[in-house]
Order: C-alpha cells, then sequence, then structure tokens
C-alpha cells in the first residue's frame, strides 16, 4: 500500500468522523472505522513531527 500523504489522511480521516458522527454505522464498523482513525491520526503527527524538525533544521541553520 502506497503511503498516505499528511493531505490525503487528514481527508480519509475527516470521512471517518464525519460517519461516525452520522451514527448509521453497525458496531462492528464502527469499531473498524475507529480503528482505521487511530492508524490515521498517527500518520499525521508523525508528518507533523517530521516536518517541525525540517523547519527547527532550516532556522538553526540560518543563524
Amino acid at each position: 500500500m502506497p503511503e498516505l500523504t499528511f493531505e490525503q489522511a487528514v481527508v480519509e480521516l475527516e470521512g471517518i468522523i464525519k460517519k461516525l458522527e452520522e451514527g448509521r454505522m453497525s458496531l462492528e464498523d464502527a469499531v473498524k472505522a475507529f480503528e482505521r482513525g487511530t492508524e490515521l491520526k498517527k500518520i499525521c503527527e508523525e508528518k507533523l513531527k517530521n516536518a517541525q524538525l525540517k523547519i527547527d533544521m532550516l532556522c538553526e541553520q540560518n543563524k
């Protein structure tokens, strides 16, 4: 499976949140969606962390 971009992960996560908020999923599907949402959250956090590290390095280089 190809790696998701930050933007792709956010869009998918927003879709999952919307579906969960609607409350029309079976319990099994809701649990699966929650699991996927947790995975997507981790992807987003990791990408944000990496971006922050790059920004910090660039700022440090330009001092």
